[in-house]
Formats: C-alpha cells, structure tokens, sequence
C-alpha cells in the first residue's frame, strides 16, 4: 500500500491544505494537536517561499554572472582586434599582451572530463568541469528512484548550478553526477568519473 502523504512538496501543501480545513471542524481533535498542525503548515509555506527563492536568485546570479563575462570578453576582443589591426603589429607583441591562442590540442576522443561538485544546502549544488577544446558538456543525474541516468542539462560554461529543490524537504538526498564533452552537438570521448554529493537540508 502506498503512502497517503504525497512526495512532491507542492502536492503536499494543496493536500495538506484540505486536511487542515476537514480536521478543523473535528470536534474530537485535541486544541493542541491542532495548533501544532497549523504552525507546521505556516513553518513549510515559509520554507518553501525562501527555497524557491534561493533557487531563483542561484539562477539570476549565474545569468548576472554570465552576462558581465560575455561583456568583458567582447571588450578584450574587440581591443585585441585593434591592436592586431596597427601597422607596427608583431607576434612578440601579440605574445606580449597575450592575446595569442595557443592551440589546445587535446584529444577529445580518447579522454574524459574532470568533475566536482560542491553541495550549498536545500538541494542548491555547484558543479566544476573541465572544458578543454570541447563545446561544452552533457551533465547527467540520477538522485531518488531514479534507475537509470538522466540528461539534466548541457552545459557551456563551468560552473553549472543544479537549483532542484530537494525530492523531500527536510531530508538529506544523495546526487549522482557525470558528464561527457560536447562537440559540434554529439557526445565524443569516455563520462568523467560519477561523483556522488550528499545535498543537506
């Protein structure tokens, strides 16, 4: 038999709401009892205001984050152009400034990304890969039930912030992460070693 009490935290709160208003006007419900429920209802709302809170600001400082970088690298670019641009141009020059590339010539093929994660609480976590010469990553994850790997993003820059809120609120969940590089669309390479964060309440 299956448990009464819904997983997902939003189904919690619509049917607990009803519970709430049916018990309300059980006569036979000790005063205590009750007020010990409403109190925990008012606590859970609130917490869940100030997770989905969080999570949104995670995601607005990645985008800030994001765009003040594109900003900066468009300006270091178009400066660099410039200089390229001058009559008096050189490659000690270039290589004094730094705004030569140097070739990456790592093999995509044959290798596979480094990954780390760190956990921020109330199921916010920070995940570290390496980019090399690729386009980006494949992040993928199975936390809960979860019998077999999900795509959860592709990723262009690191660090990605994974901002799903926990599966139970209040409990500890356990997250499994790997990923494999991208180029031009498809995967090439070997998955980076599965790491495994412990995401704390």
């Amino acid at each position: 038999m299956s448990d009464f009490v819904p997983t997902s935290d939003n189904d919690l709160l619509v049917w607990f709401d009803h519970f709430l208003m049916l018990i309300s006007a059980d006569k036979e419900i000790a005063a205590a009892d009750l007020a010990a429920l409403t109190a925990a209802k008012a606590d859970f709302h609130i917490k869940i205001d100030h997770l989905n809170e969080t999570a949104a600001r995670a995601k607005q400082a990645t985008a800030d984050k994001n765009a003040s970088r594109n900003n900066l690298v468009n300006l270091i670019r178009a400066e660099a152009r410039r200089i390229k641009a001058r009559a008096s141009y050189s490659e000690g020059q270039g290589a004094h400034f730094g705004i030569i590339g140097r070739k990456d010539s790592h093999d995509l093929s044959s290798s596979r990304p480094e990954l780390s994660g760190i956990d921020h609480t109330d199921g916010v976590v920070t995940l570290m890969f390496s980019k090399y010469n690729s386009d980006g990553v494949n992040i993928y994850t199975k936390r809960g039930d979860d019998a077999d790997w999900v795509l959860l993003v592709r990723a262009t820059i690191s660090p990605f912030i994974d901002v799903r809120p926990l599966l139970e609120r209040g409990k500890p969940e356990l997250r499994h992460y790997c990923v494999t590089y991208v180029l031009k669309d498809k995967e090439i390479g070997l998955y980076s070693n599965e790491i495994v964060i412990n995401c704390t309440p």
